[in-house]
């Protein structure tokens, strides 16, 4: 028998106000090198499941939010009793300089699937939920084209799913950064 909390849904008046996610293509992109395994490209791994080993093996959730993030779970599916029955393709837990403790629901889509700020709603309202003595900062990544990642951090303001902040990351080998890339670099405010 399913509990009633698997059994609730985002009310349908919400749903009709959460647009899509989508990246910014006038972004500058970061060109950070690849640390991923090169045998990742050797196996038919699907487009998500690609996206979430580079983001992973790049450390890129913690450079984008600024402090140490550690992968816990892959394909999180839990229940609350607000958020109803959530699957999260990535849970991340970090701590700042600080102490602060944060919880990171990760979600991803690779070619033509889009993101949907209803998931990022449900992720975010769900972590709370379980974890509410840590900062929720839920990310959606989306893979543009090539090796190009768009990183959103998303929070709810008002009932809506908003961006924080984006940023694209272009995964190179290290010598294909020149040091005037480099050097431009250097003079960039974040």
């Amino acid at each position: 028998m399913k509990s009633k909390a698997s059994k609730r849904k985002i009310p349908t008046r919400l749903l009709g106000k959460q647009p899509l996610i989508t990246p910014n293509p006038w972004r500058v992109a970061h060109l950070i090198p690849d640390e991923a395994p090169r045998f990742l490209s050797a196996f038919p791994f699907s487009e998500k499941a690609a996206l979430l080993a580079k983001i992973r093996h790049n450390r890129l959730v913690g450079d984008f939010l600024g402090f140490a993030a550690h992968s816990l779970e892959t394909n999180v599916r839990s229940c609350g009793e607000r958020s109803g029955q959530v699957l999260t393709d990535e849970i991340y837990f970090g701590v700042d300089r600080s102490g602060r403790q944060f919880v990171v629901p990760v979600q991803a889509k690779g070619g033509n699937d889009k993101l949907s700020a209803v998931q990022a709603r449900q992720d975010i309202v769900c972590c709370t939920e379980k974890f509410p003595g840590l900062i929720c900062r839920a990310i959606s990544a989306q893979f543009m084209e090539g090796d190009l990642i768009a990183l959103f951090e998303l929070t709810l303001e008002d009932g809506a799913v908003k961006v924080v902040d984006e940023t694209h990351y272009r995964l190179v080998p290290a010598d294909q950064i020149s040091r005037e890339e480099l050097a431009a670099y250097a003079k960039r405010k974040k």
